[in-house]
């Protein structure tokens, strides 16, 4: 890998700004965001940044993306400021995003058309994770244009996993991926719940459990900021409650189309959507315990 790979990032929040600094490293990185601040940052990380999306587009080799959802992938590529037509033919686009399978074949028919091919390419790991190049990658996408992307997931990823070779395989992976995430981070604060109403220490509890066979990931990832959740200003906002009422909508659609039955998931969506009802779609995915328990009823600092 060299300087001489151009990658263009858009978009600098909380996973494009490390990524970009990751990949400022050991590549040219170009970058765009409408938060100037967030350009400062990524100036100061060795990323050149410009004035527009499309400015910043201009002969990358590939074009990196975390987008919402599909409607922003959409807009992104195709909208009326759309990149898709000043990026240079032979490039590939990198869609780090859950947006589903749907939105795959008519984006890549699309992109076909400037001869632009999409990688598939949803990660997991959070904004410190991607700083330190310690992502999970799942990958779908012709040959031609992995190889193409190599320099970017290889940078970013710790465990990069190709699971089929055309996009929305990717995809298809990250939907089963985030079904257990979001079962898992509902029954992390149901659990956490239960110790407040027993009047155990929920600082204790957590310890316990993760040292037992109920211990998981997304319990000792998430347990911390669900004990910070009833605090003033709550847990850091590492990942919004409303990405995963985003993300279990995917999962909902996707098990439906397949005919099957899923509802432990079909509960856990349904949890994050009352938190979002309640206000809580800009916290953290941590605060779903309020929706299980408004309020904690132990004191102290359990």
């Amino acid at each position: 890998m060299t300087s001489n790979y151009t990658v263009t990032v858009l978009g600098l929040g909380a996973m494009g700004l490390p990524m970009a600094s990751r990949l400022a490293s050991q590549l040219t990185v170009h970058g765009f965001d409408i938060a100037e601040p967030r350009l400062r940052l990524a100036e100061e990380a060795g990323v050149k940044t410009f004035a527009s999306a499309r400015d910043a587009a201009q002969d990358t080799d590939a074009l990196l993306l975390a987008v919402r959802n599909s409607e922003q992938l959409d807009d992104v590529l195709f909208g009326a400021n759309g990149v898709a037509w000043v990026l240079k033919p032979g490039a590939v686009v990198i869609l780090t995003s859950t947006v589903g399978t749907e939105a795959i074949p008519s984006t890549v028919a699309r992109l076909a058309e400037f001869g632009v091919g999409l990688v598939d390419a949803p990660l997991s790991g959070g904004p410190k994770r991607a700083g330190e190049g310690d992502l999970l990658i799942v990958v779908g996408a012709e040959p031609a244009a992995l190889e193409s992307a190599r320099p970017v997931l290889e940078l970013l990823a710790s465990t990069l996993t190709v699971v089929g070779d055309k996009p929305g395989d990717g995809q298809a992976l990250k939907t089963v991926n985030q079904l257990l995430c979001g079962i898992h981070i509902a029954a992390a604060a149901e659990a956490m719940a239960l110790a407040d109403a027993l009047g155990l220490d929920q600082a204790k509890t957590l310890a316990a459990l993760e040292a037992g066979a109920a211990g998981s990931f997304m319990l000792s990832n998430r347990g911390p900021r669900i004990l910070e959740a009833y605090s003033e200003e709550g847990a850091e906002v590492l990942s919004r409650l409303d990405i995963f009422v985003k993300d279990m909508g995917i999962v909902g659609k996707a098990t439906r189309s397949a005919g099957l039955a899923t509802p432990v998931a079909a509960a856990a969506e349904q949890l994050y959507l009352l938190g979002q009802a309640h206000g809580l779609a800009a916290a953290d995915d941590s605060a779903v315990i309020k929706v299980v328990a408004p309020t904690k009823r132990t004191t102290g600092e359990g």
